[in-house]
């Protein structure tokens, strides 16, 4: 196999599994019969793994990673499974940080044209059964497994882990999810099963008493991680990381009463060795000094809000750089700029990129310092040119954005 055909492979695997995070809402496809007649296909690789499920509406990417660096340095071979992807397909599977082997996907590709009629799957589900066949065959000690989207009827949800986290709830996907916190919480609690322990890092009343209740009906032990305290520190670097941390730690907590061998070593070094033990990158992410450059996922308004709130704290004049999707509420994001910065809007490099001129009505109300630019290299260039060494530019608004930027520029890193 050579890389051209694996990378054809990939793209055949675009095209002919309906992708959300290209086409939208209408690549979703809600509901576990499917997933469950693709593992059956399989041999239902996801029950003859150990699973640490993580779900919520920020932060699932970055506990998944910290915790997965705690059991490398305990000693453990651990699977890791995320989504998106910022550069290549295989960062969305992992095993002790190492990205999925480029043979298997291009073989496990393959096999997606012998697969049944009733059996179609979205890019997703076959991307998860993808994961639970290889952390399988890897042999691997426990698979740390990402929700994609929601919980209650994601493809992931068919997985009985030992231990679950909801990180928090917050509104995002709301044309799939629900209209409100209430709503999403009730989707993101579906992942909650019986008699295994569940950790809430959400410390809003009316997502904690949704998530109780749900706990209380499965008879599942609820651990409330917004009431720990812990002044140990992270290489994943950003305010937030804070409350992303209490829920780790109490995820260890319930693995070691499991049985699980974890030290106060390995805790302390496997959340300062993240990036090291996983290649974890894209959460507050230093790109360069001089000038400083930052980038980061984050692209709810929750997100976008603790993002915004540590750009404030850095005494530089910032050029930003920001793009988004169709879907995105940009009215929102127009309420959270920081002040006294220059903007540079770009359109994602993908079908659901929206381009800032469909949105220039809003930027112009505003009354913000802007340019508009066709793609996010062209932002980045513009913005490096205008800034000098005192002052920072920061990348961000969408997955698809800093993915686009770190594709063009990583192995420039400074």
């Amino acid at each position: 196999m050579t890389n051209r055909q694996y990378q054809e492979a990939v793209e055949w695997l675009f095209v002919q599994a309906p992708n959300y995070q290209i086409d939208g809402e209408k690549a979703y496809k809600p509901g576990l019969d499917n997933i469950r007649r693709l593992c059956a296909f399989f041999g239902d690789p996801q029950d003859k793994i150990k699973c640490i499920h993580i779900g919520g509406t920020n932060g699932k990417g970055s506990t998944s990673n910290m915790l997965a660096s705690v059991l490398q340095e305990a000693g453990y071979k651990i699977g890791l499974y995320n989504s998106p992807h910022l550069i290549d397909f295989t960062e969305r599977i992992k095993v002790n940080g190492k990205n999925c082997d480029k043979k298997f996907v291009f073989d496990f590709i393959q096999k997606l044209r012998d697969l049944p009629e009733n059996i179609r799957p979205s890019f997703f589900e076959f991307t998860t059964i993808m994961a639970f066949e290889y952390f399988y065959r890897q042999k691997i000690d426990f698979a740390i497994i990402e929700v994609g989207l929601g919980g209650r009827l994601d493809s992931t949800n068919i997985i009985t882990p030992l231990v679950a986290a909801i990180t928090n709830v917050q509104l995002d996907h709301q044309n799939i999810l629900g209209n409100t916190v209430e709503e999403i919480a009730f989707e993101k609690a579906g992942i909650i099963k019986n008699n295994i322990p569940v950790i809430l890092g959400d410390d809003n009343k009316a997502v904690k008493n949704i998530i109780r209740a749900k706990a209380e009906k499965e008879n599942a032990p609820l651990i409330d991680a917004t009431f720990i305290q812990a002044d140990l520190k992270s290489d994943l670097e950003g305010n937030y990381q804070v409350k992303n941390i209490k829920v780790v730690l109490a995820l260890i907590e319930e693995l070691k009463k499991s049985g699980v061998t974890i030290s106060e070593e390995n805790t302390e070094k496997g959340l300062l060795n993240v990036h090291r033990n996983t290649g974890f990158i894209g959460r507050w992410f230093q790109f360069s000094r001089n000038p400083l450059t930052i980038c980061d996922t984050g692209h709810n308004q929750a997100g976008l809000e603790y993002v915004f709130q540590q750009l404030e704290s850095i005494d530089k004049h910032k050029h930003i750089i920001l793009g988004f999707v169709n879907d995105k509420k940009i009215d929102e994001v127009m309420a959270l700029l920081p002040e006294n910065s220059r903007f540079y809007f770009a359109k994602p490099a993908i079908h659901r990129g929206r381009h800032p001129k469909d949105y220039e009505d809003l930027l112009l109300k505003a009354k913000i310092n802007y340019k508009i630019f066709d793609s996010v290299q062209e932002a980045y260039l513009s913005a490096k040119q205008e800034c000098t060494d005192e002052e920072m530019i920061f990348i961000g608004g969408s997955n698809f954005v800093v993915g686009e930027f770190l594709e063009k520029n990583l192995e420039n890193v400074k």
